[in-house]
């Protein structure tokens, strides 16, 4: 079954976030596991407030991708980038579809 993480998170400092991420996404590039899907997301309602939207083939394939050293690191980094620290909901993907 596909595994979604969703982070929460404030910061004043998204586009360095978002190069953090395009690096780890191309140093990922060509392994095996990890994230298959991102879908970042902007709150209209409470500025500098965004939720990541993060999917993986499975539970465990997530767990496995925490458990990289990179992984931590990346985290620790875009952690100090945050105005609070994140919060994670992990979720069992039930359906997802496209409606047009």
């Amino acid at each position: 079954m596909k595994f979604v993480q969703i982070i929460d998170f404030e910061t004043e400092r998204l586009d360095e976030m978002e190069q953090l991420l395009e690096g780890a996404r191309q140093r990922m590039e060509g392994q095996e596991g990890g994230p298959t899907h991102r879908i970042l997301l902007k709150d209209r309602d409470t500025p500098g407030r965004y939720l990541a939207v993060i999917e993986f083939e499975s539970f465990e394939e997530a767990m496995r991708n925490n458990e990289r050293p990179e992984t931590s690191r990346m985290a620790e980094q875009l952690g100090e980038l945050c105005t609070r620290a994140p919060r994670f909901v992990n979720c069992d993907l039930l359906d997802s579809r496209e409606l047009k």
